[in-house]
């Protein structure tokens, strides 16, 4: 076992006392600041479709491995955190992504032409209205929502377009 300079050169050090709420930090410094905050989760899921009234390859059935990501806003509570990233996992996979993955996209999503565009909105909405009901003290809010349909072409939408238009 490494001990003292040698465990230093190596950049990792064991924990000598693991801190103790209400001994080592109190409960009133758990909530460094009351400052807006963002954070941010991606996901991926595979899925089907095609675009109606489209003269190319996309006019044919085909499928994408998407990915998602999620910027959320808002204020910490009194022990630090805006929302845990597993309740932005279970938000997701119990209501959003029901919806989409390995799914047939032009049969589970409400009638639309599936691009990016559109998806992203309906994406939007879905995770907007169910923060409604994990965080209503921090004022949570999506800032934006991007849906990669390749790992270089995405569309977004942000929260700005989505209550201002």
């Amino acid at each position: 076992m490494l001990k003292g300079r040698e465990s230093d050169m190596y950049g990792f050090r064991i924990v000598d006392k693991l801190q103790k709420i209400n001994e080592d930090i109190k409960q009133n410094q758990l909530k460094y600041h009351r400052k807006r905050v963002l954070v941010s989760k991606e996901f991926t899921f595979d899925a089907a479709h095609h675009l109606h009234c489209y003269e190319g390859k996309c006019k044919n059935l085909h499928g994408h491995t998407y990915k998602v990501i999620f910027g959320i806003s808002g204020y910490v509570d009194e022990i630090g955190l805006l929302i845990d990233f597993g309740d932005i996992k279970e938000i997701w996979k119990k209501q959003i992504e029901v919806h989409l993955d390995h799914k047939y996209l032009n049969e589970t999503l409400p009638p639309m032409n599936t691009t990016a565009e559109n998806m992203v909105v309906w994406i939007y909405e879905q995770m907007s209205a169910c923060l409604k009901d994990y965080s209503p003290q921090q004022d949570a809010k999506v800032e934006f929502v991007r849906l990669f349909e390749t790992p270089t072409s995405y569309a977004e939408a942000r929260r700005e377009w989505m209550e201002n238009e």
